[in-house]
């Protein structure tokens, strides 16, 4: 019976706090701007075939190389301890390697650049 009476208990609350939500909430007139969904900063009217800025996804790319060259990296520090010194040097160096060899491909090619 205490379970059925704590449900009832908190439906009545949870109603109240929900009208009373409601009551109080600021309710402005209907703009169409502002009830309409916002993607990616673009209008809903304006024509979908827009193309987009590469520049914006060279950027996603960049960040993601980044990420992953943490995930590369940071656990590197932790196994010095469990290989051996020229092993884990030369993983090491080699991972780096690769990353430094990425970011100046991507410089020489421009696409660093943040102003045109």
């Amino acid at each position: 019976m205490n379970l059925w009476k704590s449900i009832t208990f908190s439906m009545i609350i949870l109603m109240m706090l929900s009208t009373f939500s409601f009551l109080i909430s600021k309710k402005s007139t209907l703009d169409i701007n502002k009830s309409s969904p916002f993607e990616c900063g673009f209008m809903k009217m304006s024509s979908p075939r827009i193309s987009f800025s590469i520049q914006f996804f060279m950027i996603a790319i960049i960040f993601l190389m980044f990420d992953i060259e943490l995930t590369l990296i940071l656990p590197m520090i932790s196994s010095f301890k469990m290989i051996k010194l020229t092993h884990w040097l030369i993983s090491s160096l080699t991972i780096l390697t690769l990353i430094i060899y990425g970011l100046m491909h991507e410089w020489m090619n421009g696409v660093i650049e943040w102003s045109k």
